[in-house]
């Protein structure tokens, strides 16, 4: 993506099962679980760069010692920050004391980070002050073990106003509305009531207080506490959590949007929010990792038994597709493959654009996420192109002449690497104009790479906003004077909010949405906004379930052509000699090259969850009052 958006969040879960000296013999260090946590949110760092965290849990460790250990930070490069504070002391505590770095009882019961349950965090954040109270993972202390929570995950709610509520109905005083704030204490209200259930329980049958401590941990009911806490859960969630004495689970949403993968054997069970992680990090095969399935928990309790009990009902599947097109990591085999089609698709569109002409035609990408698409692409036109070339060799027949079938094998995709993204400049300057003309220069351009007259077809993996196009990448892909200029995108045109972990919440944000908004103005068809207006207002209040998505009637009057031809219009200045076209993806061919990950909302207006229907409805109602407020 060309204009980057704050999205995504990662979590990490590390389990040990065997002794740390175990770890200590078999991979000569005693912090196999603190070194593979490392592996894992590095590994992750795509999906958050605003903060990071973790978190650790020692079991059985002797009343007076410290069995809980927590690091966070937002600083500028947030994971190195947080070991580097956790190496710090640990190379500080056994440069102290030489003597005792081979003692396991000593490592475990002294140094923090030693323990057998870890939980690790990176953030991007969606809305507020990137503060260090904003980073996961977030803990809810008690003296009692077992009522000590510690919960990170990579979620968003379209109802934190409603969770907030049903928290001071409880009788609590919650210290904040933010969604990980109720989740966290709606979680822990659920658990204190288990851990109270279960005292009284052994109570009755004459055991101390003292005694029913391990018992409590033993029979502590993870699912039925995940049961109670989470049916009014409204978005998009991996919820993971930790417990004072050992118990750990992961929670799904039951429509599958956000995405959890799970590996354990007789040493480790792993956690991550893409597969790949695992797999590099453990060095497992792909076949291995397994989903984590829409609605279930994986219950990890402290004895090392794992279940995945069905939490919440499964409804549709609707995983979330930007994961597949631009959030996740392309390593992972099935989301290359898929990006690769989603390349290839756009194929005769391009033809089309370029009029046919692939021989005056130059091909590449901005930027580098939309690399493996662009591959496709050029397998796509490659294919074409051999069809062509058979054709034409069985038009010519027995009189093709040796020059001509030169020039008709001749015929490849001209590939080259037109933009680079110059990482280091940075746009500090406010003044908008100012500020224009070093945006104009984030990328630099390889001179010579195309001829005058050229067809130029750039790949992007989405198209968002339009800015960085307008202002930036447009203009200096003109400077090589093509005749044309046709930026691809191998996602659909994005017309409506996501509020299930992405940030955009503005509609008018969009250029699908203002492209939308000038063809009704040109066509005399304003009417239809006062109409959407009048029916979105008409359901504020009601009931989520009840709430109608109206805004899609918008689009209604326009085929996808018409508004992309719209965008084009927009996004080319003055200045720009080319000719410039837009194509999108179809939402039809999204679907097949993504079988697997349905999720749609942002192209379609087809939302999962009722919050969804509300927070669409605000935001329409926002632009049309001119409220600059955030629509969830």
């Amino acid at each position: 993506m060309s204009e980057p958006i704050k999205h995504e969040c990662g979590i990490a879960l590390v389990r040990l099962l065997k002794p740390i000296s175990f770890y200590k013999e078999k991979y000569g260090s005693a912090f196999y679980g603190l070194n593979k946590m490392y592996l894992m949110m590095e590994k992750q760092h795509n999906r958050g760069q605003d903060g990071a965290g973790i978190a650790n849990i020692k079991l059985d460790v002797p009343a007076g010692k410290r069995y809980i250990s927590r690091v966070r930070s937002n600083n500028q490069q947030p994971i190195q920050d947080v070991f580097a504070k956790i190496n710090g002391k640990l190379n500080e505590a056994m440069e102290n004391n030489p003597d005792k770095v081979n003692d396991m009882e000593w490592l475990k019961n002294e140094l923090p980070f030693s323990g057998e349950l870890f939980l690790g965090h990176v953030r991007y954040g969606t809305f507020g002050k990137n503060s260090i109270e904003s980073v996961h993972p977030f803990l809810r202390q008690n003296n009692w073990m077992s009522r000590n929570l510690i919960v990170a995950g990579n979620f968003n709610m379209t109802n934190t106003q409603e969770l907030f509520e049903s928290l001071v109905d409880l009788g609590q005083h919650p210290k904040a509305e933010a969604d990980t704030v109720t989740i966290m204490e709606k979680i822990g209200h659920f658990l204190d009531e288990e851990v109270e259930r279960l005292y009284y329980e052994h109570k009755a049958h004459g055991v101390s207080k003292k005694e029913a401590t391990p018992l409590i941990a033993r029979d502590l009911d993870l699912e039925n506490i995940l049961k109670q806490a989470s049916p009014r859960w409204d978005g998009g969630y991996a919820m993971a959590g930790l417990v004072g004495h050992g118990d750990a689970f992961v929670l799904r949403d039951p429509w599958g949007i956000r995405p959890a993968y799970y590996y354990a054997d007789d040493e480790v069970v792993v956690v991550a929010s893409e597969r790949p992680v695992i797999q590099t990090s453990f060095n497992v095969a792909f076949e291995d990792v397994k989903e984590l399935e829409r609605g279930k928990a994986l219950i990890i309790k402290k004895d090392g038994r794992i279940s995945t009990p069905q939490v919440l009902e499964k409804r549709e599947n609707k995983a979330c597709s930007f994961e597949r097109i631009y959030f996740s990591r392309g390593s992972d085999k099935e989301i290359y493959n898929e990006r690769k089609d989603l390349g290839k698709r756009m194929v005769p569109a391009i033809v089309d654009a370029v009029e046919g002409d692939l021989k005056n035609t130059v091909f590449s990408f901005i930027p580098n996420t939309a690399e493996t698409a662009y591959y496709g692409m050029i397998e796509g036109v490659s294919d074409y192109m051999k069809k062509q070339q058979k054709k034409l060799i069985l038009e010519c027949g027995a009189n093709i002449t040796p020059e001509k079938l030169e020039e008709i094998m001749a015929m490849t995709p001209r590939v080259e690497k037109i933009a680079v993204k110059d990482a280091k400049l940075r746009t500090f300057i406010t003044e908008d104009d100012s500020r224009d003309d070093l945006v104009a220069h984030v990328y630099d351009i390889t001179y010579g790479s195309v001829k005058d007259n050229d067809n130029l077809v750039i790949i992007d993996d989405s198209i968002v906003r339009g800015t960085t196009l307008k202002q930036s990448i447009i203009r200096i892909l003109d400077r090589l004077n093509p005749k044309r200029i046709v930026i691809v995108s191998s996602a659909p045109q994005i017309r409506y909010p996501d509020c299930y972990g992405i940030d955009m919440a503005k509609l008018e944000e969009f250029i699908a949405f203002r492209a939308a908004l000038e063809l009704l103005k040109d066509t005399k068809q304003e009417g239809i906004l006062d109409d959407i207006y009048k029916k979105s207002k008409a359901q504020v209040g009601k009931c989520d379930s009840d709430i109608v998505n109206y805004v899609p009637a918008m689009f209604l009057p326009f085929t996808n052509q018409q508004i992309s031809d719209k965008i084009a219009e927009m996004l080319k200045t003055p200045e720009i000699n080319a000719e410039v076209k837009i194509i999108y993806q179809t939402v039809e061919d999204l679907h097949k090259s993504c079988p697997t990950t349905p999720g749609d909302w942002y192209f379609t207006g087809d939302y999962p969850t009722p919050g969804g229907n509300r927070v669409v409805n605000n935001a329409f109602i926002n632009f049309m009052e001119g409220n600059k407020g955030r629509a969830y």
